[in-house]
């Protein structure tokens, strides 16, 4: 974890933004294994200039620009995204707005004015498949062919493959989208989490012994609807304090077949955390979504998904993503 880890953006004054820093580039959406070989590069290429890095990332996704009304499943929103970036040894990340304006830069003012001039640069790590400026126009092969005249070195990092299985954020969503929570954990190399506040719910659960942390996710969340083991952080840094737990993520349909909602079950807890905000991290699936015929059968099954959830999350029992503190 990163004390004091730093968010340039782009209103930040030229006066605030260190000089010489070598950077990370990338949408690092969920910061997985194949970012995470980005960032290493980052850290190594600063250590042997003596200066900080930074990433430097864009918001909202470029996907979101270009497709607007297409839902997008994205795996870390913004303070997610930086809370994983502050967990790496980062000094901080530049959070540039992608909009109209910047889709519409070419990738030699990019590198000029956004890389040289504003943050200037000494050192750039990018992955083998990174674009950017207007027409995805920027490669990596430009940013080496340009850095003797820049005076900056330049790492392109190769895909990372998993059981000759390229990394990438779509191969992670397509895995939580078929519960392949296992897969999804060694392409992030910790577990998937998902933050939100607790809200108050239909009090279903605490009539059938099984008080819950409601939570409402993101509308696009394609998560596959079912009963998973959960690792549960409340807080941050050495502040945090964690609980094992149970969760299901579904439209109840035993009851109302509603709006999807993330309904947690912590062990051995008694408390009120109506408005807290907490980290759930997905430890393994247990089953998919059913409907019952009788709240008996249910709460049968519950007692069942319980006991399988304890087992799972005693078998990773440091099993949680490394968080640090922004700002």
């Amino acid at each position: 974890m990163t004390p004091g880890f730093i968010v340039i953006r782009d209103t930040t004054p030229a006066a605030a933004i260190p000089k010489g820093t070598v950077v990370a580039m990338g949408n690092f959406d969920g910061v997985h294994l194949g970012h995470r070989a980005v960032i290493a590069a980052a850290l190594q290429m600063a250590h042997s200039h003596g200066r900080p890095a930074l990433a430097v990332t864009f918001e909202p996704h470029p996907r979101r620009f270009f497709s607007p009304n297409t839902p997008q499943f994205r795996l870390t929103d913004e303070a997610a995204k930086l809370r994983l970036l502050a967990g790496t040894g980062l000094a901080g990340a530049v959070v540039m707005t992608f909009d109209k304006a910047r889709a519409g830069t070419s990738a030699q003012d990019f590198i000029h004015h956004e890389l040289i001039e504003r943050l200037g640069i000494s050192g750039i790590a990018v992955g083998y498949d990174f674009h950017f400026g207007k027409g995805r126009v920027g490669s990596p092969s430009l940013l080496v062919n340009e850095a003797p005249r820049l005076g900056i070195e330049v790492d392109v990092q190769p895909h990372v493959d998993i059981e000759e299985r390229p990394v990438s954020s779509s191969a992670i969503r397509m895995a939580l989208a078929e519960g392949q929570i296992d897969d999804a954990t060694r392409m992030l190399g910790a577990p998937w989490f998902v933050s939100g506040e607790v809200i108050h719910g239909e009090k279903r659960g605490r009539d059938l012994g099984f008080p819950t942390a409601n939570i409402r996710l993101d509308a696009n969340c394609g998560l596959k609807h079912g009963i998973y083991a959960v690792r549960v952080g409340r807080g941050q840094g050495e502040d945090q304090v964690r609980f094992d737990g149970v969760a299901s993520f579904g439209r109840r349909p035993t009851f109302d077949n509603g709006a999807p909602l993330l309904e947690v079950f912590l062990f051995d807890f008694k408390g009120d955390l109506y408005g807290t905000r907490l980290d759930v991290a997905l430890i393994g699936f247990i089953r998919e979504e059913l409907q019952f015929d009788s709240v008996d059968a249910l709460i049968v099954q519950m007692n069942d998904d319980s006991a399988r959830a304890r087992a799972m999350l005693a078998a990773s029992p440091a099993a949680f993503p490394k968080l640090g503190i922004v700002g």
